[in-house]
């Protein structure tokens, strides 16, 4: 990992550095993106098995694009106990969480004595990308899907990417049908953003775009926003700790080591403390974990490339430096975490104290852990329940509520030079 100390001469650089944009703003990655969905645009389900054999390396026929019913049974009957207990734990504080959140329909009289409001709907046709590859994320099935559910969308169009031989994780198929997909297709990438925005022969096109991704598909997101909604952007994975001296080394380190994982090489993950003593600590930490972990190779790439631990003169200073991050998840192993966690403003998620891991909001604590990335946290919110929902404003008055609105309505229409707009008003009066 990159180590930086805030006597350096050369800290602001460094620290630059450690802010720089991620993968998500890649300008080689856009235009290859661009490619994609151009492909997709023009080709249809055909550019979509080209596609699915050039990167997933499955020769899938077009009616292999679809995960058929008899395969997701024959997925349910495999999920073994265990896997069932999991899903069930994790999917009932997810669907709890999102109940909580879920907006309602409201009205009031305004100052005229007509009535305003608001109602929310679910869109009636989502579509949600779950990532596979080298970790076929089974919680995310369940971190996206189940939000859609608890909305009340009657269509939720699930895309993945296939293995070599064509199959999908029948842990990740029995998630997704427990969460309550109703459509799930063999394709990854970008071309699977593509294919939900567009529409193919056989994917029918969606209202809006769920879920994360590796860079492609987040500049997929990007490039087709208007032509269908999205949610975030929510790329590869990251992890901010920020930490005084009571923090416990060997809980940093393996969860600096959890984030790195994921096996995109663009994952980031920053220590932020005033303790020398914690960096060293945490670095015999890190020596003394990796060999004994699964995907070390990934991870060190990982580290090697995003990985930074950065003393700063004080925990306030390191808060400021936080909030400039503005990191997929914020976790805050000091005495004062909770009060700290107030001044903290662009975080997708918070978690405090010392045992508290980010796996936590991974898996089952209940908020969706599809977050903002590459510094969109300090515009964007997390995945939740209302996004799935679509806000109409109601407006009802009746012609003594018209009468009082009128002068007001009169002055702005002859200020702005639109008499037919004062008029549309003035006539509902007259006589």
């Amino acid at each position: 990992m990159n180590f930086v100390r805030y006597s350096d001469a050369d800290y602001s650089e460094q620290v630059q550095r450690a802010c720089a944009s991620s993968s998500l703003f890649d300008a080689v990655i856009e235009e290859r993106t661009r490619t994609i969905v151009e492909k997709v645009r023009t080709g249809g389900d055909a550019a979509l098995l080209e596609l699915t054999r050039r990167f997933d390396g499955a020769d899938l026929s077009q009616e292999g694009l679809t995960v058929t019913a008899a395969d997701r049974m024959g997925a349910a009957l495999a999920a073994d106990d265990a896997l069932r207990s999991a899903v069930a734990e994790a999917h009932r504080n997810i669907a709890s969480f999102s109940k909580r959140s879920r907006r309602k329909a409201w009205s009031a009289k305004n100052s005229h004595g007509g009535t305003v409001a608001e109602k929310f709907d679910p869109f009636t046709r989502v579509g949600i990308y779950i990532p596979g590859g080298t970790a076929p994320l089974v919680s995310t099935a369940l971190m996206t899907i189940t939000l859609a559910k608890v909305a009340g969308c009657p269509e939720i169009v699930v895309c993945t990417p296939p293995g070599k031989d064509g199959s999908i994780n029948p842990a990740l198929l029995y998630a997704a049908g427990v969460a309550g997909a109703t459509e799930v297709y063999r394709v990854g990438g970008a071309q699977a953003i593509a294919a939900m925005a567009l529409g193919t022969g056989t994917i029918r096109r969606v209202q809006k775009v769920f879920g994360p991704g590796n860079a492609y598909v987040v500049a997929a997101k990007r490039l087709l926003f208007g032509q269908v909604a999205v949610d975030l952007l929510p790329g590869p994975s990251e992890v901010l700790v920020l930490a005084d001296d009571s923090a416990e080394p060997k809980f940093i380190a393996a969860d600096l080591l959890a984030q790195a994982e994921h096996g995109s090489g663009h994952e980031r993950v920053w220590l932020i403390t005033p303790s020398l003593k914690l960096i060293r600590s945490v670095q015999a930490e890190l020596k003394r974990q990796l060999p004994k972990l699964q995907r070390r190779e990934f991870i060190e790439r990982a580290l090697a490339a995003n990985g930074w631990m950065i003393q700063v003169k004080s925990l306030d200073e390191g808060t400021d430096l936080a909030n400039r991050l503005a990191p997929e998840h914020c976790e805050l192993m000091t005495r004062d975490a909770r009060k700290r966690s107030e001044r903290i403003l662009t975080a997708g998620a918070i978690f405090l104290g010392n045992h508290s891991p980010t796996v936590l909001g991974d898996y089952v604590a209940g908020p969706s852990h599809t977050l903002p990335t590459g510094g969109a946290g300090a515009s964007f919110a997390g995945l939740t329940v209302d996004q799935f929902q679509r806000r109409t404003s109601v407006t009802e008055y009746g012609r003594p509520a018209l009468k009082k609105a009128l002068k007001a309505v009169q002055t702005f229409a002859d200020l702005e030079g639109l008499d037919a707009h004062g008029r549309s008003a003035s006539i509902r009066i007259q006589g």
